[in-house]
């Protein structure tokens, strides 16, 4: 039988989806959340994970990030790495450690609108600017370069004319919460391929 995964959920945000990962993992007997790191103080998720018995790091300090993560992966026994609004560029250290096994949620279809700075409203508001039709998530692999791992999946929404930042941020996120989780599943399951 195949071991449990453990898996560890990066963030820098209000942390929404790694609760949404939390509460959709808490009785799996397939993939485990072992902790959320945080780059900012955030006691909503620290007390959510209290309550759902996952450990929860916070390092505020860039310089020390990296080094903490790979630290961090390393006791927990850390199989894969998920960023759910996380907004550091991961070290090449962790990324050697746990090659093709870092996946990351970008809110919108890229390759278009990916890149540093691109999170946020400000992807929303550049997908409105240049009058898309559609926008969405991609799941992708995570290297060296921001938003230009491997492209694993992507789910679309279509992007109103009278769609605001806000309006589109909303559907964004009903996508995320819908597909996210799930999808964590199929790619480390090693399902189509991925």
């Amino acid at each position: 039988m195949n071991r449990i995964k453990n898996i560890a959920v990066f963030i820098s945000g209000k942390g929404t989806n790694a609760k949404n990962i939390i509460s959709y993992y808490h009785n799996s007997t397939k993939i485990k959340v072992k902790f959320v790191f945080s780059t900012k103080e955030n006691d909503d998720v620290a007390d959510f994970c209290g309550q759902h018995g996952v450990a929860f790091f916070i390092e505020k300090e860039q310089s020390k990030q990296s080094e903490k993560q790979q630290k961090l992966c390393f006791d927990q026994e850390v199989d894969w790495v998920i960023l759910a609004g996380y907004l550091k560029q991961i070290g090449p250290e962790l990324i050697s450690c746990l090659a093709e096994r870092i996946i990351n949620l970008h809110p919108a279809l890229l390759p278009k609108f990916g890149g540093k700075g691109m999170y946020g409203k400000n992807v929303h508001n550049a997908v409105i600017a240049a009058k898309e039709t559609k926008s969405g998530i991609t799941i992708h692999r995570v290297n060296e370069v921001f938003d230009e791992g491997k492209i694993l999946l992507q789910f679309e929404c279509l992007v109103d004319r009278n769609d605001t930042a806000e309006s589109l941020e909303e559907k964004i996120q009903v996508l995320e919460r819908n597909h996210f989780p799930e999808a964590i599943s199929r790619i480390i399951q090693g399902e189509s391929g991925y």
